[in-house]
């Protein structure tokens, strides 16, 4: 009976790595599929599955390099640092510091003076699901001032004047993607652990992740990756600044997929924070919406997932807590097409 067991565990264990092998070699043949198309586009994918780690790049770190991108070269990840953020939001719930249906009129800088329609409106939670109804950064005016360095126009005082002028919050209630409230809710964190937002992400995600390679003001590396533009023009890594909560970490593959690891594994703090920001705050006929999160569902399968976009890189991450999968897919070139197009071929090709 023991021979038996010992025997049926080995073949478990022969079929669960087959198994693996198997889904990378299918979204490896996918990526170097579409890098042999788009032979212009470096690209660097990590996947998790049952907490076997599997990894493909293609590229080199910018035209010129001869250097192969591989796990470790690093990419702006824009956007996907607002699930960072919920999920510092969701700890910093776990640690009893605010609550989600707190609101925001005791967590902002004393120099926001909200106007009397906006007081005791606008929830913690209502931020993080992008349904706060406040008025949004001009990008567009941004990018026409500075078109490598966009945010670097984006103040304390640019903020408060934004807040301060709003009489009426437009559409509250209803979803419209808002990069001026995760900013907010970095200033919210730094409100409630008395620290910055630099300060709160290395000591509650990067450091107990050992995420050496996850950047916030230093970035200067040399196995940065150099970001274009949709038109094949060289765009700069944004530099730190206010806006950071909402879109400046820089990282790559391996240590997105530890941060993975770390949200797929219920038992750890940012497991367990997941969780809370994996929960529905935000519904409507298009969308379901987590904490930062895009919730998607169907018969078998819920998927939780984030995409990012800066001038001159477009990334995506995504996640199946049910099936114990993640991926992260980085892109040195903005192109959120074939972002999402690599996304959806992977999913609907191997993953489901």
């Amino acid at each position: 009976m023991k021979t038996s067991l010992t025997f049926s565990a080995v073949l478990l264990l022969i079929s669960t790595f087959s198994f693996g092998q198997d889904i990378s070699k299918k979204i490896d043949s996918i990526i170097k599929d579409n890098y042999q198309k788009n032979p212009d586009v470096g690209i660097s994918v990590g996947f998790i599955k049952n907490n076997e780690e599997y990894y493909t790049a293609y590229g080199k770190l910018n035209k010129e390099s001869q250097i192969d991108i591989n796990k470790n070269s690093i990419f702006e990840i824009a956007s996907i640092t607002k699930i960072l953020t919920s999920n510092l939001i969701a700890q910093a719930v776990i640690d009893n510091k605010i609550n989600l249906d707190d609101y925001i009129d005791n967590y902002l800088p004393s120099a926001y003076v909200l106007h009397e329609n906006l007081k005791n409106k606008i929830k913690i939670s209502d931020l993080a699901s992008h349904q706060s109804g406040l008025p949004d950064i001009d990008f567009g005016k941004l990018i026409e001032l500075n078109p490598q360095q966009p945010v670097s126009n984006v103040t304390e005082e640019t903020l408060t004047t934004i807040i301060n002028n709003c009489t009426e919050l437009k559409d509250y209630g209803k979803y419209r993607y808002s990069t001026i409230g995760y900013t907010l809710l970095g200033q919210i964190l730094e409100k409630a652990y008395g620290k910055n937002y630099d300060e709160i992400i290395r000591k509650k995600i990067v450091k107990p992740l050992q995420m050496t390679n996850t950047l916030t003001k230093d970035f200067n590396v040399k196995n940065r990756t150099t970001g274009y533009n949709p038109n094949g023009g060289i765009q700069e890594f944004f530099n730190w600044n206010v806006t950071a909560s909402a879109g400046l970490v820089k990282s790559n593959a391996s240590d997105m997929v530890t941060y993975l690891k770390a949200v797929l594994n219920k038992e750890t703090t940012i497991g367990k924070a997941a969780m809370v920001t994996e929960k529905i705050f935000y519904k409507d006929e298009k969308r379901e919406m987590g904490l930062g999160l895009n919730i998607s569902t169907d018969d078998q399968n819920t998927i939780y997932l984030k995409s990012g976009d800066s001038m001159g890189q477009s990334s995506i991450i995504c996640y199946n807590r049910t099936k114990n999968w993640g991926i992260i897919i980085l892109l040195n070139q903005r192109n959120s097409k074939m972002r999402q197009d690599l996304l959806n071929k992977i999913n609907d090709t191997v993953l489901k």
